[in-house]
């Protein structure tokens, strides 16, 4: 069996993985409008509270992976980008953006050198997790005293850098709707941001009005394998994470939905005792349908294979959802398309249709 790759959990957020029902993707040479005063000065906070005000849309945008470019990219002002960490994956951008977006600069292939961020002469540092520390050797974050000293604002993606203090767990994609609002007031980009929210709502309500004629009893249980983060001990996705919502959307019940956290080392054991009765084949996105069906198949192996998963009945039945795990559990437009091709695969019976 592989080790487990302590850092998969963060690097699978560098490729943001298409899916086969994807929003109507955001041309390539849509750029953010021009600075506007409407809608500034506008105020957000971070995990702690702390609040961060903006006068005017920044021009010069640096992100710290690919799942906030991308979002930046559908919110039209993927142009103000001069720089990201942890880059997506070439082939793993939606197509109309793949050009523009594999062509911002790289300021680290994981976590962005302190020198290089404080250097890059960035308005604003949009962060998709909490502090990595020295993740990838490049020594700690900056502090808000460097950021502030640099003339750079840095704000979260609330859902998943707050994710683990979160009070409930979380069954909808409100966080995600407030990220992209939340941008979207940053960027001067708000009517986009709304056009987003609601798009993705459509979509849920139509897998939800669907589902919500199946009684708890009917609903499966569901265990997201992340097969990427390695086989020795499985990495569980617990209530906080967003996975948790869009598994709960789909229709179906997280098997570790109960566990405290956003993500939780757990044993075999806890899976087998489980006894899911669908199991999702978390891989990231390697860039091509090819690469990706062969790394949905490794995964399938290694569950067939495995004595310890071997004779659960999800597995000698084939119930497994080929669904990627960036759009899974990194929040973004289109955990929209996760919800419904996980409960097109789990309730084929009841989901209607849906493009």
């Amino acid at each position: 069996m592989r080790s487990r790759v302590l850092s998969a959990l963060v690097i699978g957020a560098a490729a943001v993985g298409a899916t086969a029902c994807s929003p109507a993707a955001p041309e390539a040479t849509n750029s953010a409008p021009a600075a506007q005063t409407s809608g500034f000065p506008t105020t957000l906070d971070d995990c702690a509270g702390k609040k961060v005000t903006f006068d005017a849309a920044p021009q010069r945008i640096v992100t710290s992976n690919g799942s906030s470019l991308e979002l930046l990219f559908w919110l039209g002002a993927g142009d103000k980008v001069v720089g990201t960490g942890f880059p997506p994956a070439k082939g793993t951008l939606p197509e109309a953006i793949r050009a523009a977006g594999e062509k911002v600069p790289v300021l680290g292939e994981m976590v962005i050198p302190k020198e290089k961020l404080l250097g890059s002469g960035a308005q604003l540092y949009v962060d998709t997790f909490a502090d990595m520390g020295s993740m990838g050797g490049m020594g700690g974050p900056p502090s808000e005293e460097e950021f502030a000293a640099a003339d750079i604002k840095h704000i979260y993606l609330k859902s998943t850098a707050c994710a683990a203090k979160a009070p409930a767990t979380l069954t909808d994609l409100s966080t995600v709707e407030e990220d992209i609002k939340r941008l979207g007031a940053v960027t001067g980009t708000g009517a986009k941001a709304d056009e987003l929210v609601r798009d993705m709502r459509a979509k849920v309500a139509k897998v939800t009005e669907a589902v919500a004629k199946l009684p708890q009893d009917k609903r499966p249980s569901y265990f997201f394998f992340d097969f990427d983060a390695g086989t020795d001990q499985p990495i569980a996705v617990c209530g906080k994470q967003v996975a948790n919502a869009v598994i709960t959307l789909a229709g179906a019940k997280n098997l570790f939905a109960d566990c405290d956290a956003d993500f939780k080392p757990v044993g075999w054991e806890q899976v087998v005792a489980g006894d899911p009765q669908w199991i999702q084949l978390g891989v990231r996105d390697k860039g091509s349908k090819q690469e990706n069906e062969a790394a949905f198949a490794e995964a399938e192996k290694f569950l067939r294979e495995f004595p310890a998963t071997a004779g659960l009945d999800a597995v000698k039945q084939g119930r497994f959802v080929r669904v990627g795990s960036e759009t899974t559990t990194i929040a973004g437009v289109r955990n929209a398309d996760a919800v419904v091709q996980i409960a097109k695969t789990i309730h084929p019976d009841v989901i209607v249709a849906q493009g």
